[in-house]
């Protein structure tokens, strides 16, 4: 059931379907019923509202780079200036130092007692802006926060405890920013 032009009935069914009637068939479109002058009005009323479209396209864009150009101002200007607070915080430290530079070396009690001072100062100006000694002695090792310098034989401490702190260890918030430096006790008995 090969027709001249080597397709099926079906295939001839299917193809029929989607194909567009001929020229003298199609009803006469409204655009066309329309007068020349109602055409051109129409037209130009849509060139308006798509100039006024585009326009607004335009400016929205401008706006968008320009927001966007202002943001990464901000970011970059906040990374630049983020520590100002902290550096401000270290400030009555810094002129207590130089406040003992200056005063020599009259009474070692008395400038030991300053630098006690400054030390109280920088620990104060350290909890302000959120920085939190990491504890050390006492407690059981947690390598998270410290780090094993030596491991002492010793019945004196429980196994697995910090002994001595030999440095310091500092956290922001949740965050390590130096593990402290310990002796862990290793008791042979437990």
């Amino acid at each position: 059931m090969a027709r001249g032009n080597g397709k099926t009935d079906v295939e001839q069914e299917l193809h029929a379907d989607h194909e567009l009637p001929p020229a003298d068939a199609q009803e006469e479109s409204p655009a066309a019923a329309q007068s020349p002058a109602a055409l051109a009005s129409e037209l130009d009323k849509l060139k308006g509202e798509r100039d006024l479209l585009l326009d607004r396209l335009a400016r929205q864009q401008a706006e968008f780079e320009n927001a966007r150009k202002r943001a990464l101002r901000d970011q970059q200007e906040n990374r630049d200036y983020a520590i100002a607070e902290a550096v401000k915080a270290l400030f009555p430290a810094l002129d207590s130092f130089e406040r003992a530079l200056r005063t020599g070396n009259r009474n070692p009690e008395d400038f030991r007692s300053g630098v006690e001072l400054i030390y109280k100062q920088l620990q104060d100006a350290l909890a302000k802006i959120g920085v939190q000694h990491v504890g050390a002695v006492g407690e059981e090792f947690d390598p998270h926060f410290q780090e094993a310098i030596e491991v002492v034989d010793t019945p004196d401490a429980e196994d697995n405890h910090v002994i001595e702190e030999l440095q310091r260890g500092y956290k922001l918030k949740d965050r390590l920013l130096r593990p402290a430096m310990v002796r862990v006790a290793r008791n042979p008995k437990r």
